[in-house]
């Protein structure tokens, strides 16, 4: 139970990297960019076959990096040049994507179970379980990411984008490159979701042209339900390194609770119907907690008015 535990809560902190990433587009820049479907697999087909060709770890990992921030650019380019919305070019470089990793891999997958990962390198260097050298990658995965972007949006830069996706028009009159500051968040957001497909194509031991759907639904369930716990235990509020904390621990929470769902014997056809339940619920909660609000003073004000 415990292995089960540590295997879980290792392979959320691995997809928290790509919450990560959806949370710079579906908050800062106020986007919803569904081409993270392709830069996931993406980063995994670029991985896994510099892997298997004999690039090395760090070639592979920094490739499929490079990889997503062209797609992420490719994204942005579209949007901000062409005028095309943001939702539905992302729609259109997902769609292009799935041809590029068919041409990237040279079939539909590439196993990685006879080639050395991050992963073996842990359970042979240092004698860990397969559960425990999941839960060490993605811990130092989660958190290098997580203070680097920490870091980046506390400078100049970062804080344009920041300005960019808060108040597009207030940046503009500020003298700050709003169509350069989308691009520039869509590189960095794709970036990182293809070092997330990266690091779980070596955790399966496969990088698979269909890895992709259902994962624009994971990073925005990871980043709702950290929200949602951030709101709970910070009633005043959250910071921005706090709020990325959360999002980090929503991706462990997501997992979480699909292990939970499998663990009660329910049918694992309906684990993308479960996904939609919660992240509808999560969504639902801070409409309720004002709606909750707004009732309580309401019938204050009605009992003032009596006394």
């Amino acid at each position: 139970m415990l292995d089960l535990i540590l295997s879980t809560v290792g392979q959320g902190l691995q997809w928290s990297v790509l919450a990560l990433g959806v949370f710079l587009t579906f908050r800062i820049l106020d986007i919803a960019d569904l081409s993270v479907e392709g830069s996931f697999p993406l980063g995994a087909a670029v991985a896994a076959t510099a892997i298997t060709a004999g690039l090395g770890l760090p070639a592979a990992f920094v490739l499929a990096l490079v990889a997503g921030s062209l797609a992420g650019g490719v994204t942005g380019l579209l949007t901000t040049k062409l005028r095309i919305p943001a939702l539905l070019a992302g729609i259109l470089t997902m769609i292009g994507l799935y041809s590029v990793n068919l041409h990237v891999m040279g079939k539909s997958n590439v196993g990685l179970l006879q080639n050395e990962t991050v992963f073996t390198i842990l359970e042979n260097s240092l004698g860990l379980s397969v559960a425990m050298s999941g839960l060490v990658v993605g811990l130092v995965f989660a958190v290098a990411i997580a203070v680097v972007i920490y870091w980046f949006f506390g400078t100049e830069l970062g804080t344009a984008v920041r300005a960019t996706g808060f108040n597009p028009q207030m940046a503009r009159a500020q003298g700050i490159n709003t169509n350069t500051m989308v691009v520039l968040g869509l590189v960095i957001s794709n970036g990182l979701v293809a070092l997330s497909g990266a690091t779980v194509a070596q955790a399966n031991g496969f990088a698979d042209v269909g890895m992709g759907v259902g994962t624009i639904v994971i990073g925005l369930a990871s980043v709702i339900i950290g929200e949602v716990l951030c709101d709970a235990f910070f009633r005043k509020g959250c910071n921005f390194s706090v709020r990325l904390g959360f999002v980090v621990l929503g991706g462990i929470v997501y997992y979480l609770v699909m292990v939970l769902i499998l663990w009660l014997k329910l049918d694992p056809n309906d684990l993308k119907l479960f996904t939609a339940l919660i992240v509808a619920i999560f969504l639902a909660v801070p409409y309720l907690r004002e709606q909750r609000r707004s009732s309580f003073a309401k019938h204050a004000k009605g009992g003032s008015r009596h006394a």
